[in-house]
């Protein structure tokens, strides 16, 4: 069946797709709590840990990427090797997540821009969970889902350019923080560990979440006009790459303050930044990195999320209102503008209500990866002759443990762990996710048994 979507994605768009997914603005605002929680190796040990968890997960989206390179990535997956039930399932968890960074992201964008333009907000609204809510400020954040739907409406093309832009701008900046560092830090800063392996463990936990955003690269397989074995190659180099980013940023901030100013400061990796090379200038310029980053994340998982609800849709899963193709610019517009509205009205609920949000959110893509794990161990056992352009090496060994690692994440979540959702707020947030999802199953499934033609015409399209 021949794709609706255009091959306008080379090679270098994907790569930067993924490392600017994965680049948001975390490495900004954590890396201060990083270094003074688990010491300057102890924060190393954590990445290399955690990317090494990321990998072995990724390896698995790598070979079903390539071997079933069509839109909907780990959807598509699980749907080819379970039931399309388990197939929702997965889809829409892996959603959860995306809608939770796109939402936060238009709540980061104001708060961000107010470093870097200290701002007296106008036309207090409402408070949410002890956070006033300001007009001024919903604006800023309002404004950017417009220009970031916008954008994504247009085609794939302009938005993996500007993607490329602001990714190559972050690594810039990145690397001018460890330039800073190699030449005016100290070293005499490099704490090894603190508070043992409990701080060590406090940054493994948060790696996951960091990374969220290699999976975005099996949504737009269709997309891409290079080999599926290269879509593979690429998914690994992006995390490797990102891996690599942060473990620098950590060398940055560590040699750039001492553990009395680290533990002061409220944004240590620009404060650093301002240390090393002695001009405010400097902690602005990071702290657009830092902006450059919401961008890209959020820019990836629009792009991401409505290829999802695209793939939802056209199997019948959710309203076949989701898997229109604009007809000119080939992509999914109507659930680009679904996610463009979610944005736009997220800054109305202030940013206490959002980090409820993406901490609930997280579960759903941990569980999507549980389920791509599993996928990947069956269809290795049940369709053996499947042509697999990326087949890794020791499958078994490295799917089993990617549904270990997977379900260790997952466990995180759980009550009684030192970072389990908090209840009511975040555990009813699940619930409502997983409840609409049960109501949509139900009356789609009965309405695609009533309803043969239409059933008839999607497919065909």
């Amino acid at each position: 069946m021949k794709s609706q979507f255009n091959k306008t994605m080379n090679i270098v768009d994907v790569l930067f797709l993924a490392i600017g997914a994965m680049l948001g603005w975390g490495w900004v605002v954590l890396s201060g709590e990083w270094v003074s929680t688990a010491g300057f190796v102890g924060s190393i040990v954590a990445f290399l840990l955690g990317g090494f968890l990321v990998i072995v997960i990724g390896l698995t989206y790598a070979e079903l990427a390539a071997a079933i390179p069509e839109t909907g990535g780990g959807f598509v997956f699980v749907k080819k090797a379970f039931s399309p039930g388990i197939a929702f399932i997965s889809g829409w968890s892996v959603l959860f997540g995306y809608v939770s960074v796109i939402t936060f992201e238009a709540v980061a964008l104001p708060t961000v821009i107010d470093y870097v333009i200290p701002f007296q907000h106008q036309g207090l609204m409402w408070n949410v969970a002890g956070w006033d809510v300001y007009l001024t400020w919903v604006i800023i954040g309002s404004l950017g889902s417009v220009v970031l739907t916008s954008l994504n409406y247009f085609g794939v093309k302009p938005a993996a350019i500007i993607q490329t832009v602001f990714t190559i701008f972050i690594v810039g900046v990145g690397l001018l923080l460890v330039f800073g560092a190699g030449f005016n830090g100290n070293f005499n800063h490099l704490q090894p560990f603190e508070n043992g392996v409990g701080g060590t463990m406090s940054v493994l936990m948060m790696i996951p979440f960091l990374f969220v955003g290699f999976d975005v690269i099996p949504q737009i397989a269709e997309e891409v006009k290079a080999p599926a074995k290269k879509i593979g190659g690429i998914l690994i180099l992006s995390i490797i790459a990102s891996v690599i980013f942060y473990l620098l940023i950590v060398f940055g901030v560590a040699t750039g303050l001492s553990p009395q100013a680290l533990n002061a400061s409220n944004l240590a990796t620009a404060d650093a930044m301002v240390n090393l090379f002695g001009h405010s200038g400097f902690g602005v310029l990071l702290v657009l990195g830092g902006v450059a980053g919401i961008i890209t994340s959020w820019n990836a998982f629009i792009i991401g999320g409505s290829r999802i609800l695209y793939a939802m849709a056209k199997n019948q899963m959710i309203p076949k209102w989701f898997a229109f193709i604009h007809p000119k610019y080939k992509t999914p517009t109507h659930g680009i503008l679904f996610l463009g509205i979610l944005a736009f009205v997220a800054p109305l609920l202030g940013r206490a209500a959002l980090v409820w949000i993406v901490n609930a959110g997280g579960i759903g893509v941990v569980l999507g990866y549980l389920l791509v794990a599993i996928s990947f161990m069956k269809l290795r056992k049940v369709q053996p002759e499947l042509p697999r352009p990326y087949r890794i090496k020791n499958g078994k060994i490295v799917g089993s443990i990617a549904i270990i690692l997977s379900v260790l994440f997952i466990a995180i979540y759980l009550p009684g762990m030192p970072s389990s959702l908090a209840w009511p707020s975040e555990w009813l947030i699940v619930l409502a996710w997983y409840v609409i999802a049960a109501i949509l199953y139900i009356t789609q499934t009965k309405k695609s048994d009533m309803d043969v033609p239409i059933n008839a015409h999607i497919n065909k399209e």
